[in-house]
């Protein structure tokens, strides 16, 4: 790996070169870190509760070599990093994830940058018709099932499997080979089947598809749903019977569409939402229309008698004028300022009708659950809490009340930027929040530690800190592996 690490050194220490020198998202909490470490023995400051046993697991984009041209944060190479618990104690792991492309690229092929700035190497050599064709690098979210991990990827490609505990690679996964393309991030698994389901779409072509896999990795149904056109939904709801589709107003522009370009508009057309039926057909599907707006993620979904309901976290505009101080880097800046709130809709089944509850005003986003609530009613949510600033800093943690809309906060420390957490039940528990929520926190002068929070005295902060061995670099999303379902 000293290739890897010299590359990535040249991002940490400076050596930035032409137009990246004004990229804020390679620099500061955004770096990509060096290499690949393990450390087996990691100092606590506190205690580890002992019924804490699982793998916290979260990836996102870290480049393995320093970028030439144009580069979009979402483009680095996948890598996830993890703190297994056990019995007190825990360990750190950080890999990269071995997509075909990352292995050809260490191979020597060119393969690009990714192409949300850039077309790609790849794309230019291998789009034959017309499509969209990127770097897929799986630094996108990470589902547990089946007793291991699969890495997943925003715009839909190939998953790749990895192990929960040493994170080493597994392979591609393929589902007995009956996976017809591919799956995009934020599938979701039922944890009364084990079945997995997933969403993907094409980016050219007016139509997604949603899939179901068996607890013992079988596809069991895979099926098409027609669309007015292209669409870029990044999240789907999962209830007991059903899946939900987002049909959204952000689409590709006609230029981005000819040019092969990733250029995006707000379309003047409402949300829409499609609930269909988990193991029927795609043309069973109910759309449900509502006002324009723009979802990246889920909190949870359920049924309540004759409704369908969903709670998501709603984006607004963020109110930051593009920032000339980033020359081209202005508009990617803007955009990735998230500003959202949680948003809850209930469709009913029977009349059409779809009723809007706002929970709050507070700005927040990537939300996690006890994820054996997945598709039932739960009350309690965990969300970081934004950073009014330009570039995107999580700097705390919100613990909603689904049904009231009231949270509690934790803050971190001044210039620390968290992670998505992770909620970990202890091993036992007997209610929706007994458990603890786990996080990564990164300094301004670059450490990094594990914050462990006890979720019923949330706000009162850590119960334990694990300093860590490297920084871990701001991301995307994680999940929990329990201990005693991870394979062996």
């Amino acid at each position: 790996m000293a290739d890897d690490a010299a590359a990535a050194r040249r991002i940490s220490t400076g050596e930035l070169t032409g137009l990246n020198t004004l990229n804020p998202y390679l620099q500061g909490l955004y770096e990509p870190v060096a290499a690949e470490t393990t450390e087996l023995e990691l100092t606590v400051i506190g205690e580890i509760p002992k019924d804490l046993h699982g793998s916290f697991v979260r990836n996102g984009p870290n480049p393995h070599a320093a970028p030439e041209g144009m580069h979009h944060w979402f483009d680095g190479d996948g890598m996830i990093h993890a703190v297994y618990f056990e019995n007190g104690k825990a360990e750190y792991r950080n890999r990269y994830v071995g997509t075909d492309d990352y292995r050809a690229e260490k191979a020597g092929k060119v393969i690009g940058a990714g192409g949300v700035l850039m077309p790609s190497a790849k794309s230019r050599a291998e789009s034959t018709r017309g499509e969209l064709v990127y770097k897929d690098t799986a630094n996108t979210d990470l589902v547990f099932h089946n007793g291991s991990l699969m890495a997943l990827w925003y715009i839909s490609g190939k998953p790749v499997r990895v192990d929960a505990r040493t994170l080493e690679t597994l392979g591609n996964e393929t589902f007995g080979g009956a996976l017809p393309r591919h799956v995009s991030a934020h599938g979701k698994v039922d944890p009364r089947t084990g079945e997995f389901c997933f969403f993907d779409y094409s980016l050219t072509e007016p139509w997604m598809t949603y899939g179901v896999v068996s607890k013992d990795n079988v596809l069991t149904n895979f099926q098409r749903v027609e669309l007015p056109g292209p669409r870029l939904p990044h999240d789907m709801g999962l209830t007991e019977n059903y899946v939900i589709l987002h049909d959204l107003p952000v689409v590709f522009t006609e230029g981005g569409l000819r040019n092969h370009m990733w250029q995006i508009k707000v379309a003047d057309q409402p949300a829409r939402f499609g609930v269909a039926p988990r193991n029927g057909r795609g043309d069973q599907i109910k759309w449900f229309e509502t006002e324009t707006c723009y979802i990246y993620h889920v909190v949870n979904a359920w049924e309540d008698g004759d409704e369908v309901v969903m709670t998501a976290c709603m984006m607004q505009p963020n109110g930051f004028p593009p920032n000339p101080a980033y020359g081209p880097y202005a508009s990617m800046v803007n955009v990735l300022a998230l500003n959202a709130v949680p948003v809850e809709w209930r469709m009913n089944m029977v009349t059409g009708e779809v009723k809007k509850r706002r929970l709050d005003d507070r700005i927040g986003e990537f939300p996690v659950i006890n994820l054996d609530y997945t598709g039932a009613k739960s009350k309690w949510s965990y969300h970081v809490s934004m950073a009014p600033e330009e570039l995107q800093r999580f700097d705390g943690l919100l613990k909603y009340d689904l049904g009231t809309g009231a949270a509690q906060e934790y803050r971190f420390a001044d210039g620390v930027g968290g992670s998505e957490p992770a909620f970990a039940p202890r091993i036992g528990s007997t209610s929706e929040d007994d458990g603890y929520v786990v996080v990564f926190a990164t300094a301004p002068d670059g450490t990094s530690e594990v914050q462990v929070l006890n979720a019923q005295d949330f706000d009162k902060g850590p119960i334990a800190r694990i300093p860590l061995p490297v920084r871990v670099p701001a991301g995307f999303h994680g999940t929990w592996a329990p201990g005693d379902q991870i394979a062996a």
